[in-house]
């Protein structure tokens, strides 16, 4: 590929989003348009996710036993939106859809229901590394192909119910060979389950064929920012387990002296659902649906490979990455720089240039640790709404700052740094 065509990549964004024109003020004075770089943490919303929620907010009403018009709407709302997750992420018959708030809720709802001993990794986000009863943690290797092997061994040492991987590192990008550790996992008579918050927004996934039993990820970081997120799995751990929530919409009948639960989904539902929340992830799941895959592979990478060849040559300035080996990573850059801390070098492209990255230890402590920075780093995070313009107004304001020519004082207030003085916010900021 020439670097022509590389540049024609990502030289446009691959998908409308909101606030990709908005602007920002600076700290210096002046406004710049906002350059979002933290889109592992919340992707912004697709315009299609805000009309469909713009069109669905006057019939708003409660789902389930209503016989009202706005109520009949919003019940079959949210039950299509099951089978609109369902087909973005290629589920198989036997595999129900059960909304959440997001995806730590549903791999904690998925604890409660797994009946042994669980294997994880430990350079997990602490979503995945803290709910599991019974859990035995595999130490990463240097290698991919070794951490597998070790994971092997383990998954075939004794009884394990699960294995719970993610599907992409929120510190490095790395992805996981999903399908290969499914066929790991079956093999030593496991399920697998796969973290897919990273991976979701990324890359295309197909339950069925790679034979992923239980799937979590979440709306806010699939371009559906409105509280909900999804567990995808296999009915039967489901249904025999006790429901996450007891209450209301849980239950099939009850007297004051017994109880009959009703079957997953509704089993694992009690309260009042989130229908605008599961009507914006569905939103998400029908445009992403349209998108070619392949196409967002080749824009991140392009995007990827400028930011690594920008940044590369800035003094003292170093990457993370755990394995030589992995063949694939989604948009995702991480690193530090020598001099400097990692959230001095954030509230800076933040205050100066209007760039908003994630700085910290990405809730992935075990992991940073294990890549020697247990101080944290700087993470910059791709999306759809990301283009080579804003990649190069990041790898200009890093050189600056290296170079020593930022313009502005920041000091630290307890574990926080800050410009001083700050002058983007006032009272009246968010009207």
């Amino acid at each position: 590929m020439t670097a022509a065509s590389t540049a024609d990549l990502c030289a446009r964004p691959l998908a409308r989003v909101s606030g990709s024109d908005l602007q920002v003020p600076l700290v210096q004075g002046g406004n710049r348009t906002y350059v979002n770089f933290d889109c592992a943490a919340s992707a912004p919303a697709l315009r299609q996710v805000t009309e469909r929620i713009e069109t669905l907010l006057p019939l708003y009403s409660s789902v389930h036993r209503g016989a009202g018009y706005a109520s009949r709407v919003s019940t079959d709302c949210y039950e299509k939106a099951r089978t609109s997750v369902a087909g973005f992420v290629g589920a198989s018959e036997d595999q129900v859809v059960v909304f959440t708030r997001n995806t730590t809720d549903s791999l904690n709802l998925l604890a409660g229901c797994v009946p042994c001993s669980t294997v994880i990794l430990d350079i997990e986000h602490h979503a995945n590394l803290l709910p599991w009863n019974n859990s035995r943690v595999v130490r990463a290797a240097d290698t991919l192909s070794e951490t597998i092997r070790r994971l092997v061994a383990e998954l075939c040492s004794k009884p394990t119910a699960l294995l719970a991987v993610t599907g992409a590192s929120n510190v490095t990008g790395e992805v996981l060979p999903i399908a290969a550790l499914a066929e790991v996992a079956h093999r030593c008579g496991a399920r697998i389950l796969v973290d897919a918050a990273q991976l979701a927004p990324h890359r295309r996934i197909n339950l069925a064929a790679s034979g992923v039993d239980y799937l979590a990820f979440s709306g806010h970081k699939l371009y559906a920012p409105f509280g909900a997120g999804v567990l995808v799995g296999r009915r039967d751990w489901l249904d025999a387990a006790d429901p996450y929530l007891a209450g209301g919409g849980a239950a099939g009948n009850v007297t004051v002296d017994s109880v009959q639960w009703a079957p997953a989904p509704a089993r694992h539902e009690g309260g009042t659902p989130n229908v605008l929340g599961a009507a914006a992830l569905a939103a998400a799941c029908d445009a992403l649906s349209e998108l070619d895959f392949g196409r967002v592979a080749e824009h991140e990478a392009a995007l990827t490979a400028r930011i690594l060849e920008g940044l590369g040559s800035v003094d003292g300035l170093q990457f993370l990455r755990l394995w030589p080996d992995v063949p694939d990573t989604v948009g995702i850059v991480t690193f530090t720089i020598d001099g400097f801390e990692p959230g001095e070098v954030a509230v800076y492209l933040s205050a100066e240039h209007g760039i908003g990255v994630r700085d910290g230890r990405f809730c992935a402590h075990p992991l940073l640790e294990r890549l020697g920075r247990p101080d944290g780093a700087v993470r910059v995070s791709l999306g759809l709404g990301s283009c080579s313009e804003d990649v190069d107004r990041l790898v200009d304001a890093v050189r600056t700052l290296v170079n020593g020519n930022r313009t502005w004082i920041y000091a630290k207030e307890g574990a926080q740094w800050n410009p001083v003085p700050e002058t983007r916010f006032s009272s009246d900021a968010l009207v």
